[in-house]
C-alpha cells in the first residue's frame, strides 16, 4: 500500500515486551495446568463499593441510559467540586473546570490534544505510567525523560528538571504516589516545580489516580499551590481509589478557561462516560470512604509482608514504596530486565513486568494487589528462584 504502516506517529511506539506478553504467556502456563501468581497486572484485587453498584442500578433502573452532557452529569460534576474543594487553596467550579471522561487515560489524552502543538517537549518523570510515552507520540509530541534513581528514593531533582527545559517544553508532567516506584512527592518537591513551572510559562499535569494509597507523608495538590490553579490539570478516576476499573470512569481538574477547549476533544473521543457508571462514582464519592480505607490498609499491610521477604533476598534491592501499590526493586544479577521477568515467570511462576516498559531498565515492577496469601507465596517462590542462580 502507497500509506505503509506504522505512521509517523506510531513508528516508535513499542508493540511487544510488555504486561500483554507477559499475561499471555502467563495464561499459557495456566492452561497447562500450573498456578500463576499475577503480579504484572496493577488493578484492584477488591470488590467495586456496594453503594455504588447500587447507585448504578438504580439508574438503570430509572432509565438513566442515555447521553450525558458532555462535561458530566450535574450531579457528579458537582460531587466532585466539593471534594476537591475540601483542599485549601483549590476553587473548582464544576461547570467551568470539570470534564469527566472514559477514565484518566483518556483525561490524559485530552490534555495533549488540548494543549499541545506538533513537537511540542513534555517532561516526563521516569520511572513513568507507559501509557505517557505513546500518548505523547500519538500526538506528535515530543517526551523529554528525567530519569530518577533507587539510590536517591527515586526523588526528582530539581537542577535535572530545569536542565531538561527548552524553549518547546510546554508541559511537566508528575506522578505521585508514582506508579511504578511508589515514591511520594514532597512539599519541597511540589514547590520546586511549581517554581520552574511559573518561571518558564509551563503547564503541569499532575496525575493524581493513586492519592488515596497513602502509607507515609501526605498528598500535596500541585493547583492548591500559589500561582498553579491556572497552570495545573489535575487528572484522576475511580478506577484505583474505589477498585472501579471496568467503571471507566476518570475526570480532569483543568486551568479557568480551557475547560470548552478539552470538552471539544473529548466529545470527538467518546462524547460522554456512561450516565450510570457517572451515578455509582458520585454515590462511592459519598459514601464509599469506609471501603477505601479498608482496602488501604490491607495493601499496607501486604507491602510490609511483601518487603520483609524482599529485604532478605539474594539478586535485588528494593526500597520501601510510600503509597500506590507497586514495588520496584533493582535487579543486581547479571540478567537484563526483560531475561530476569522471564526466568521468575518460568522458575517461579509469578509475572512481573520489566523496568524498561516504565522507562528505567535495570529494574521490574510487581504490584501487591493481589489476596495477601498470593503475594506471600509469590515472595516465597521467588526467593526459591533466585536462591537457584
Amino acid at each position: 500500500m502507497r500509506n505503509a504502516l506504522p505512521n509517523t506517529r506510531m513508528k516508535d511506539i513499542p508493540f511487544s515486551g510488555g504486561i500483554r506478553e507477559i499475561r499471555a504467556r502467563g495464561h499459557e502456563l495456566e492452561a497447562m495446568g500450573k498456578k500463576v501468581i499475577h503480579m504484572e497486572v496493577g488493578e484492584p484485587d477488591f470488590d467495586s463499593p456496594e453503594c455504588a453498584k447500587r447507585a448504578a442500578i438504580d439508574a438503570l433502573a430509572r432509565a438513566d441510559v442515555h447521553y450525558t452532557d458532555i462535561s458530566g452529569t450535574t450531579e457528579f460534576l458537582g460531587e466532585l467540586a466539593k471534594y476537591y474543594n475540601r483542599t485549601p487553596g483549590m476553587n473548582v467550579d464544576p461547570n467551568e473546570h470539570i470534564v469527566i471522561t472514559c477514565g484518566a487515560v483518556e483525561a490524559l489524552y485530552l490534555t495533549y490534544i488540548a494543549l499541545l502543538e506538533p513537537d511540542d517537549e513534555v517532561i516526563v518523570i521516569a520511572p513513568y505510567f507507559p501509557a505517557y510515552f505513546d500518548q505523547i507520540q500519538l500526538v506528535g509530541a515530543k517526551i523529554v525523560l528525567i530519569p530518577t534513581r533507587q539510590e536517591d528514593g527515586f526523588a526528582l531533582s530539581k537542577n535535572d528538571l530545569e536542565r531538561a527545559i527548552t524553549p518547546k517544553t510546554r508541559i511537566i508532567l508528575i506522578n505521585s504516589p508514582n506508579n511504578p516506584s511508589g515514591y511520594v512527592m514532597t512539599e519541597s518537591d511540589m514547590a520546586s516545580v511549581a517554581e520552574i513551572a511559573r518561571s518558564h510559562d509551563l503547564y503541569v499535569i499532575a496525575d493524581e489516580c493513586y492519592e488515596q494509597f497513602l502509607y507515609e507523608g501526605r498528598h500535596i495538590r500541585m493547583a492548591s499551590l500559589p500561582g498553579m490553579a491556572e497552570r495545573t490539570i489535575t487528572v484522576s478516576s475511580a478506577s484505583k481509589t474505589f477498585a472501579m476499573t471496568g467503571w471507566r470512569v476518570g475526570w480532569a481538574i483543568v486551568p479557568p478557561g480551557t475547560q470548552k477547549y478539552f470538552a471539544k476533544a473529548h466529545q470527538n473521543i467518546t462524547t460522554c462516560a456512561a450516565s450510570f457508571a457517572q451515578a455509582g462514582t458520585a454515590e462511592a464519592f459519598r459514601s464509599a470512604a469506609d471501603d477505601v480505607g479498608k482496602m488501604i490498609a490491607e495493601y499496607k499491610r501486604r507491602r510490609d509482608m511483601a518487603m520483609s521477604y524482599i529485604n532478605k533476598m539474594n539478586g535485588i534491592k528494593a526500597i520501601v514504596p510510600k503509597g500506590a501499590f507497586y514495588i520496584f526493586p533493582k535487579i543486581t544479577v547479571n540478567m537484563n530486565a526483560p531475561e530476569f521477568c522471564r526466568y521468575l515467570l518460568e522458575e517461579a511462576l509469578v509475572a512481573t513486568v520489566p523496568g524498561d516498559n516504565f522507562g528505567l531498565p535495570g529494574y521490574f515492577r510487581m504490584a501487591y494487589c493481589r489476596s495477601y496469601e498470593d503475594v506471600e507465596l509469590a515472595m516465597r517462590k521467588m526467593s526459591d528462584a533466585l536462591a537457584k542462580l
